[in-house]
Formats: structure tokens, C-alpha cells, sequence
């Protein structure tokens, strides 16, 4: 899954993508209001984390931007304000749910969990092409009854292919999408990772049709 942090201070900011890459997220970062706001609007993401208190664009801007504009990515608020009002007004507002500063790292992923949770067919936590399951919750991935064992990366690549069968996407595309927007990875990675994920999940399976396929020209795909 895809997310996006809005924080003003680069070393909170820093904590919280290092903790959700852990998690097996992929995570873009905005240190300033404008810059993610272009993003919340121009990227697709599972779910938004926004500091309300941001100079220039602030959070409570941002949000009434992005739900004017009939964006209804759940965002997370994060605030200094403990107030019942301030707490209120974010809500009203548009705001899914809200963390007051200072929070638990284990709060925050259990918020987003629970975000991502909600009855959306995006949001499915159990993915299944064929015979084969990724789930989002417990990182469990199965081939028929068999456990396949995947590292970070592989993990999100599988999940965002998984999540748009029968979808082609180039190696420009994938980066974008599994790999943070900042990232200087090259394309030659995505091939990488892509052998990676037929070795684990095509190759030792050879009395079934693979399911990781090349559209020569065009990118890969799942079906």
C-alpha cells in the first residue's frame, strides 16, 4: 500500500517512513503543505498522514481542499491540540481519525490498519489471483497450501500487482508505485525483483500456469 506523510519536521517526518517501510508500506513524503497537496492530488494513496500544523498550506486547508475536489483518500490527522473542539473541527472537517502528538509508532500503524480496514474493495486485506493469496494483515503469502517467504520489496511489488490483475504497467509505473516518489532506483531494478518474485512464485510450481507474465514492449502483469 501506498501512503503519504505531510509533516513539517524532517526528523518526525523521517521516523515515520523509516517505521512504515518496516511495515511494508511504500511511503511518500511532503515536508512543506504545497508540496502535498500537489501530491495528495496528483498520486493515488491508501491512505494520507497530515500534520495539521504546517506553515503556508496548512492541514485543515489541505483537507478542505482535497474533499472539495471529491478526493476521499482517509486521511489521518496528527495535531498538538487535545482539545474536544480541536478534535471536533478536524472531523467536521473531513478528517477520518486523528493522533495527538506525542503518539506511539504502534498506535499510528494500528490506526492505519484499521483505516485500510474499512469495507472498500481497494482495501481488501486478502488478495487472491488463482491459487494464490497475499494478505495484507499477517504478510502471509501462500501458493495453493504452500507458504512463500518474500522480503519487504517483494512483498509490495506482489501486493500492488496483485491488487490490479490483468493490468499492464511499465517499469516507470511500478517505480512509481512501489517505490517512493524520490527514490533513485532504476528500471533495471523492477526486472530484478520481478525475477525474484517468479522464482518464488512460478518457477518451483511447474505443473501450474505461471501468473507473473512480460507483455513484451509494454511492462508486466498478474493474472
Amino acid at each position: 500500500m501506498k501512503l503519504l506523510v505531510i509533516e513539517d519536521e524532517h526528523k518526525i517526518a523521517n521516523s515515520i517512513k523509516q517505521g512504515l517501510i518496516q511495515e511494508k508500506y511504500t511511503v511518500d513524503v511532503a515536508y512543506d503543505g504545497k508540496v502535498g497537496l500537489d501530491l495528495a492530488i496528483g498520486e493515488k494513496y491508501e491512505v494520507i498522514i497530515l500534520d495539521r500544523m504546517l506553515p503556508g498550506t496548512s492541514g485543515d486547508d489541505i483537507l478542505k481542499t482535497l474533499r472539495t475536489k471529491n478526493i476521499h483518500t482517509p486521511v489521518l490527522m496528527l495535531t498538538a491540540k487535545g482539545q474536544i473542539k480541536d478534535k471536533v473541527d478536524m472531523l467536521n472537517t473531513g478528517a477520518d481519525d486523528y493522533l495527538t502528538k506525542p503518539f506511539a509508532f504502534t498506535e499510528l500503524v494500528a490506526r492505519i490498519k484499521a483505516l485500510t480496514r474499512r469495507p472498500q474493495k481497494t482495501f481488501s486485506s486478502e488478495l487472491k489471483i488463482r491459487d494464490l493469496t497475499l494478505n495484507t494483515q499477517t504478510y502471509a503469502v501462500k501458493r495453493e497450501e504452500t507458504e512463500i517467504s518474500l522480503s519487504n520489496k517483494e512483498f509490495m511489488l506482489l501486493e500492488f500487482l496483485m491488487r490490479h490483475p490483468n493490468k499492464i504497467y511499465n517499469k516507470e509505473q511500478i517505480i512509481e508505485q512501489v517505490w517512493s516518489y524520490e527514490s533513485d532506483v532504476m528500471p533495471n531494478s523492477v526486472e530484478v525483483y520481478i525475477k525474484h518474485l517468479r522464482d518464488k512464485i512460478d518457477k518451483p510450481f511447474e505443473d501450474k500456469p505461471n501468473l507473473i507474465h512480460t507483455v513484451r514492449g509494454f511492462g508486466y502483469k498478474i493474472d
